[in-house]
């Protein structure tokens, strides 16, 4: 036996022993999980911050409404079966209808799902849905699976090197995975419905939410128009099965508390802004068609609607700078700014104006005060422009890198500009 493949068999059989060590916090069950709780609260904090910028970031338009969505989740957190996990929860300014947990009880709920909900209890029944996500640690046993199928994987192809039969255990390797990930999803989905259920009722929630609110992810399921619907049911895929299941389970359980007149105070400005927001997705329909003047229309009467909400005026900045319309799109971006300046987009944006009118300065600050929330291509792209400009080729080298790693035709440029920097290596010289 080689010295590689022996080595395998022994990580294997370590990360096989870990396995067998290990118990889901909620269920009581034996589980896969490679992390510690201190691994998992701390993957959760550093990535909190860049899931929330990647996909809109907080909701600021009424801040109210993330204080009483924190006051509920944490009302539901005391009662899990991890209640000292450092939970937060937050309102994302998304219009997709989700909500997600992070390992260490890190949640967030968008926008687009409050909108859809009727009452406390319902928003009870995803929050409860959410902690135990976070309290039985999915989140980290699905990483954990990732990584022992990889292991896995090289043992499997190892083994393939010395057999006739390699081809199909390859095969083999990529359809076990796929079956075994998606049965795991289902199975943690179902975990959190009766778990979340028992959350929702011991803090006083009437159980019948959490039936009616799988009843609005089938309704929403058999209508979806958009592919970002497409993308959330199959991360929480709905069922006639689940309904029934919580349904079930509701009939076994005391009827509690709706908290109906708490819930619509709390969400009376989101509901009044109903239509600002549905003005702005159709102009991004609009934009999608190439319809840049009706996009730009429609955006602007979702501003009058709604001025203070930074998205539409980050919306503008960018039709107006695919208009090249650029000083108009600066005031837009710079408006966006102003009003929420703790979302990266309208940065980049109001980056990629200066850069084209000479403001170089005003335009790596942007760029960089960008970086400092998400890191993005556009970003790291327009700042190795920028130093390969003032000569320096090393740290333009180094944002090339990263705008290439994320590939596209923005990804190819960097790439040239890596080989016109150092045209006889892939990489820089050391230092």
């Amino acid at each position: 036996m080689n010295k590689g493949f022996a080595k395998l068999l022994g990580v294997l059989a370590l990360a096989t022993a870990v396995v067998g060590c290990s118990t889901n916090p909620v269920t009581g069950k034996s589980q896969l999980n490679l992390m510690s709780t201190s691994q998992e609260i701390s993957l959760g904090q550093k990535q909190y911050g860049p899931s929330q910028q990647s996909q809109g970031g907080a909701y600021e338009v009424d801040p109210e409404l993330s204080r009483y969505v924190n006051s509920v989740g944490q009302k539901l957190a005391k009662l899990s079966d991890r209640p000292n996990l450092p939970y937060e929860f937050v309102v994302l300014n998304n219009d997709v209808p989700n909500a997600w947990a992070l390992p260490g009880g890190k949640i967030a709920f968008n926008r687009g799902l409050l909108i859809h909900l009727e009452d406390e209890a319902q928003l009870a029944a995803v929050l409860g849905h959410e902690i135990v996500h976070a309290a039985a640690s999915h989140s980290a046993q699905q990483m954990s699976q990732r990584q022992l199928m990889g292991i896995g994987a090289q043992f499997a192809a190892a083994a393939a090197s010395q057999s006739r039969y390699r081809g199909l255990i390859h095969q083999g390797i990529g359809l076990g995975s796929q079956a075994f990930q998606a049965s795991y999803g289902r199975g943690q989905e179902l975990e959190a419905d009766a778990y979340g259920m028992e959350y929702m009722v011991t803090a006083g929630y009437d159980p019948q939410g959490a039936v009616e609110l799988q009843e609005t992810f089938v309704k929403l399921s058999k209508g979806r128009q958009s592919n970002w619907l497409n993308n959330l049911f199959a991360s929480h895929p709905p069922s006639e099965e689940r309904v029934a299941a919580n349904r079930e389970r509701a009939r076994q359980m005391p009827p509690g508390t709706r908290n109906k007149a708490a819930f619509d105070r709390a969400m009376r400005q989101l509901r009044k802004d109903a239509a600002a927001y549905k003005l702005h997705q159709d102009a991004l329909a609009a934009a999608n068609q190439k319809q840049l003047d009706k996009a730009l229309s429609l955006t602007e009467q979702a501003i009058r609607k709604q001025p203070k909400e930074a998205l539409f005026w980050d919306t503008k900045g960018k039709l107006l700078l695919n208009q090249k319309r650029s000083k108009s799109a600066l005031n837009a971006f710079s408006r966006a700014i102003d009003i929420n300046p703790n979302y990266f987009g309208p940065y980049v944006g109001r980056g990629i104006v200066n850069k084209n009118l000479g403001n170089e300065a005003q335009a790596k600050i942007d760029f960089e005060t960008s970086l400092s929330m998400l890191p993005t291509q556009y970003a790291t792209f327009h700042l190795g422009e920028l130093e390969l400009k003032q000569g320096n080729s090393r740290k333009a080298y180094e944002y090339y890198q990263f705008a290439a790693a994320s590939g596209g035709e923005l990804g190819q440029k960097a790439q040239q500009r890596m080989q016109q920097i150092y045209p006889q290596s892939n990489q820089a010289p050391r230092r």
